[in-house]
């Protein structure tokens, strides 16, 4: 029953009463998103500080973007964590999804056991980590001593040399499973007629996996890499409670010294800044991937 068929005799039919019955969603939506961005953008052309209340419109903290070293510094930090853990989440859940494709025993239960690290909290599992990694009470440190036969101090948590090899370790070890989850639904959805033809003409399983199977996953891997991509641009919780940015700023990412400067150094314009910084380069680079990656189709 339509609209139309439910107006009263006499009363002409409300076109917009579709529109009229989302515009309450649409409307919070809107105050719930759009509101906190446009007031982010105000108070970015302000000068708003812990000690200092300056509502006229200034230029000077995007000035300062370009000059602030220790930015551009965790920008570059947070891109390295990207280009490294990525690659290797997408290459070890691709694995494990290849070796969990066929049917055996058990499979169900391992499969579930394999996706638990990524339902934990991240900054729960940096804090685990974190107590592993320690020096005098941590299994890793008492583990690799019992292989060499003696006593071996590594500080993992502020040494310049292992504390990103630790970082990377914890990051991968959680969300290698989110995309062995995704690749293993793809390589499940892959027509089997057609790698069982390019078997009987001969084709290897390279040959097979390149020529078909890729291209049958590519739309899901490519979203995979995204999603991913995103969430290890913001990457806040684990190193947080891993390292706190440190051994001095050498961890600190843009998270968290978007973070530092908003909640520890009250400079709330500046942060503004940032933060709008950060959006305008996302938009940029989502934007190309999208358009590289064949999704806009």
């Amino acid at each position: 029953m339509t609209a139309e068929t439910m107006t009263p005799p006499g009363r002409a039919p409300d076109r917009f009463f579709k529109y009229w019955i989302i515009a309450p969603a649409i409307l919070i939506l809107l105050l719930v998103g759009l509101f906190p961005l446009i007031y982010s953008l105000v108070v970015s052309f302000q000068g708003l500080t812990m000690t200092d209340v300056d509502y006229s419109f200034t230029w000077n903290n995007y000035a300062y973007l370009f000059k602030d070293k220790r930015l551009w510094e965790s920008l570059l930090h947070t891109v390295i964590i990207t280009a490294i853990a990525l690659p290797i989440e997408l290459i070890l859940g691709l694995a494990m999804a290849q070796l969990f494709l066929e049917r055996m025993p058990g499979r169900q239960i391992f499969v579930s056991l394999l996706i638990l690290p990524t339902v934990i909290s991240p900054i729960v599992a940096g804090a685990t980590w974190r107590l592993m990694f320690d020096h005098r009470y941590g299994p890793i440190n008492q583990t690799i001593a019992w292989f060499l036969g003696e006593e071996k101090v590594l500080l993992w948590n502020v040494s310049p040399n292992l504390v990103y090899p630790a970082l990377l370790v914890c990051e991968i070890w959680q969300w290698t499973p989110f995309m062995f989850l995704i690749l293993l639904a793809a390589l499940s959805n892959v027509d089997k007629s057609l790698t069982e033809a390019a078997e009987i003409d001969g084709a290897g399983f390279w040959r097979t996996f390149h020529k078909i199977v890729l291209p049958a996953i590519w739309p899901v891997m490519a979203i995979a890499l995204l999603i991913r991509g995103l969430d290890l641009v913001r990457i806040f919780d684990i190193i947080w409670a891993l390292t706190a940015g440190g051994p001095g700023t050498m961890t600190e990412t843009i998270s968290i010294y978007t973070y530092v400067q908003g909640f520890q150094q009250f400079e709330t314009s500046y942060t503004a800044a940032i933060a709008f910084l950060v959006i305008v380069l996302l938009t940029v680079i989502v934007t190309w991937a999208i358009r590289r990656m064949g999704l806009a189709k």
